[in-house]
């Protein structure tokens, strides 16, 4: 029994260093931002009060969902809604303010979100459980505007922290697949073999269309439909095997991208890729944020200065070159 305590003290809060926090917060704060600009030409339509859903309180929403649109859902209440979204996943992209500006994040995505939900999918609802974790989560510890101001001297290093929050958000990555396989097992289409073929003939989600003798050759399809039952199983369950982590999620990068290039599903694939992130070991986030500081200085440097064999002007040699003529 004290065995498995300390496994389960070391697995929720032993401190582990901040780095993979961080790039889950630039990723996530990005993918907000270019969600948000999405908003911006149909937000009066979808959510203000002159729009195609003018009542907020419309029949069979539950009595206790609330969003800020209720004070008012004028058409600048929705702009200055979109707005402050926009503005709050830059202030997440940089670090600055963290806390308050994943708390801003958050009450406008489920205020836009509530307001109207029939124009929103699984993977918009996503990008709100993923900033209800930003709020909670030290995101600002490491490679952020808060940082420098804390600690300019110490901007590069990754303070440790309980990773408890992260460990949340891996085990959504791991339930949302298991659950989608499970939910698509109970169904027809998917045990028979055929969902892949039904999927890929509705036009009105199709973006690039299968070839019509990809989508209704019979061995294909059901090469496909199984195929993506096994994948999304494997990711949902290996992903928490060290060894085989790359390569899951590998195929499940190759599997969301091309579900995007054949079909509209808004934003979900991507989202999946913000929790990816979550996965990256914090030796590695460290070693790959060092190796690009390393990179953009050498870069800001320029090219070594040698002193010509003439006594001349020095001339500008390459790093490489400079290192074989020490050898």
């Amino acid at each position: 029994m004290t065995r498995l305590g300390t496994a389960w003290r070391r697995f929720w809060f032993e401190p582990e260093e901040t780095s993979t926090l961080a790039l889950v917060r630039i990723g996530f704060g990005a993918l907000v931002f270019v969600w948000a600009l999405t908003l911006t030409h149909d937000a009066a339509p979808f959510f203000s009060d002159s729009g195609v859903l003018p009542d907020s309180g419309y029949d069979g929403r539950p009595s206790a969902v609330w969003t800020v649109l209720d004070l008012t859902d004028s058409g600048t209440a929705v702009a200055l809604v979109v707005a402050g979204l926009c503005t709050s996943s830059l202030f997440l992209i940089a670090g600055l303010y963290t806390r308050v500006a994943a708390v801003v994040v958050f009450v406008c995505l489920v205020s836009v979100e509530r307001r109207n939900p029939f124009v929103f999918n699984s993977g918009d609802g996503l990008l709100k459980v993923i900033a209800f974790y930003m709020v909670l989560a030290p995101a600002g510890a490491s490679l952020s505007l808060d940082r420098w101001r804390r600690a300019k001297d110490a901007f590069w290093e990754f303070p440790a922290r309980a990773p408890w929050v992260l460990r949340l958000m891996q085990i959504q990555l791991s339930v949302l697949y298991l659950s989608t396989v499970w939910t698509k097992l109970s169904g027809t289409t998917w045990n028979d073999g055929t969902a892949i073929s039904y999927a890929a003939r509705l036009e009105d989600l199709t973006r690039f269309a299968l070839p019509h003798w990809l989508a209704t050759s019979e061995l294909l399809v059901n090469l496909m439909t199984y195929g993506t039952l096994a994948a999304e199983a494997a990711i949902g369950i290996l992903v928490w095997n060290r060894t085989l982590r790359p390569w899951v999620l590998g195929l499940g990068v190759f599997l969301h991208v091309a579900i995007d290039l054949t079909m509209r599903v808004g934003f979900f694939s991507y989202a999946l890729f913000v929790l990816y992130l979550a996965f990256i070991p914090p030796e590695t986030a460290s070693a790959w944020v060092r190796a690009l500081k390393r990179r953009v200085l050498r870069t800001a440097r320029g090219p070594a200065l040698t002193p010509s064999p003439e006594g001349g002007a020095p001339t500008r040699i390459r790093a490489s070159e400079g290192a074989k003529s020490r050898t």
